[in-house]
């Protein structure tokens, strides 16, 4: 059972994560390639970041943290204020 709770309390955070990474490109006009670029990474790629087939690397997570100029708590769904 604990198991069960640990493993949906992730994909919730999964989920912010890609909510998140999603509202953050678009509130600033962006595509996938221009943030594909940032990350020096195809937009195929990025792409498999923004939906959850490919885990965000921890620095591309960095990087993006930087880009957007927030923190990686925010990014990953442990608190709701970007900085």
């Amino acid at each position: 059972m604990y198991y069960a709770i640990v493993c949906a309390g992730e994909k919730m955070k999964q989920n912010i994560l890609l909510k998140r990474l999603r509202d953050l490109r678009e509130d600033n006009d962006l595509t996938q390639s221009n943030i594909a670029d940032v990350l020096k990474t195809s937009q195929t790629m990025y792409a498999r970041y923004e939906r959850g087939a490919n885990e965000l690397p921890i620095h591309h997570l960095i990087t993006l943290c930087k880009f957007y100029h927030v923190s990686s708590d925010y990014l990953l769904g442990l608190k709701n204020n970007k900085k």
